[in-house]
């Protein structure tokens, strides 16, 4: 089966907005085997869609546009689509009714031109919106039509909004899919996450532990990140499943402790649930980080059972002030040493009255670097109430890939830490 992606909007053409449509639609349908072999971003032009979705549909068994349904002059999938297909678009009595029931709810008057949103072309499927005004369509293209063959293709229009297309496409779209395309070949995806080592390291490690899987169609992919690797692993086939659970159990075996998840599992997700299952609570101290840590810490729904609070601490003074630094040892090593870390993290611990603690301070740059502690030198310091302890890093880089870096690797190994019982 052939599967192809047509972003349309002139915003992605300009840079003005991130194709976050690319990777999460991608993902999604891979995971229920429909992989995706080639994926375009247009303008809003009418001849540049058109020329794409032709393109596509003359060589694929499901075509998907993304954008252009809305209810503005730029807004022209829905049109060209229909033109293209040679289909009459007439306004649908029931999608008109739920465009007008958006907007009473809300109790905002209805502008006029919303009304091209119930447009639909003739023969097309309806896929609700819950989230917007603009429904989904779904058209089946007879054969013959773009491309040889005696199946039909079919072309899913979805809305352009991510928080519109993404329920509308696991709750509609998917399941249309599932009863329309089925994919001939049963196949499993699982993405293993890593953290310590580099994407070199990695692969070192796993080839030779998974060479008899690879012989048997097994197929891993590397995928390096800010401060971590990730590891695909994709096998298709009858069995799929357990073959991969198995290549799976080698890998983490050849990778140890330096596996902190899978698929959709972030560190700091992982590591909240550890420290949740352990009953043990954590604050930070940041300086050169500036808050990144709390911030990914306080994006995992739920991490009020752990996180109990954070100090960002970027002067000396209030080092002093709220973490109890000493103004000898501050003078003495430099506000990024190790004694300070050590303090940071102790301070952190009291003033919050928490399990664990962690503190980062560091040279972020591009700026204030010396020979003996050159831009990108952090130190990470995790203190329990038994012991702290800290190291000294290096991730040289652009302030926010040092930040992301760093965040992950205090993350990783309080995460190691905490399983050893620190």
């Amino acid at each position: 089966m052939i599967v192809e992606l047509v972003n349309t909007g002139s915003e992605l053409m300009c840079g003005r907005a991130l194709n976050t449509h690319q990777q999460w639609l991608c993902r999604q349908l891979a995971d229920a085997g429909y992989v995706v072999r080639r994926q375009v971003a247009v303008s809003d032009e009418p001849a540049d869609i058109a020329a794409a979705v032709r393109e596509s549909l003359g060589q694929a068994d499901l075509v998907i546009t993304t954008g252009g349904l809305g209810p503005t002059s730029d807004d022209r999938t829905r049109e060209v689509i229909a033109d293209l297909l040679g289909l009459k678009l007439r306004e649908n009595r029931e999608v008109l009714d739920q465009v007008r029931n958006y907007f009473e709810k809300r109790n905002r008057p209805m502008p006029e031109r919303v009304r091209v949103e119930a447009l639909v072309p003739e023969g097309a499927i309806i896929l609700p919106n819950r989230h917007g005004t603009a429904p989904g369509l779904a058209v089946p293209v007879p054969p013959g039509r773009f491309r040889p063959g005696s199946s039909p293709a079919w072309l899913l229009m979805l809305p352009g909004p991510p928080r519109e297309l993404q329920p509308m496409f696991l709750e509609s779209a998917l399941p249309l899919l599932r009863r329309e395309l089925r994919p001939a070949v049963e196949r499993v995806c699982r993405t293993v996450h890593t953290c310590g080592l580099g994407e070199s390291l990695v692969q070192e490690r796993v080839e030779p532990a998974l060479s008899e899987f690879v012989r048997s169609g097994v197929k891993i992919g590397y995928c390096a990140r800010p401060g971590q690797v990730d590891v695909r692993l994709t096998f298709a086939g009858p069995g799929s499943g357990d073959v991969i659970a198995r290549a799976e159990q080698a890998l983490r075996a050849a990778l140890g402790g330096h596996v902190f998840g899978v698929d959709d599992q972030s560190l700091e997700s992982v590591l909240i649930d550890l420290l949740a299952a352990k009953g043990r609570t954590l604050a930070v101290a940041e300086s050169c980080t500036g808050g990144c840590l709390a911030h990914r810490l306080t994006n995992v729904p739920g991490a009020s059972r752990v996180f109990v609070g954070g100090f960002v601490t970027y002067s000396n003074e209030l080092k002093q002030r709220c973490l109890g630094v000493d103004a000898a040892t501050l003078e003495t090593h430099g506000a990024v040493s190790e004694p300070v870390a050590l303090q940071m993290a102790q301070g952190a611990r009291l003033a919050a009255n928490s399990h664990y603690a962690i503190a980062i301070t560091g040279i972020a740059g591009p700026d204030g670097g010396t020979p003996d502690k050159p831009v990108g030198t952090v130190f990470i310091a995790f203190a329990s109430p038994e012991r702290t302890i800290a190291s000294r890093k290096f991730h040289p880089g652009d302030r926010q890939t040092f930040k992301d870096v760093t965040a992950s690797d205090a993350m990783n190994e309080l995460r190691r830490l905490a399983m050893e019982n620190f």
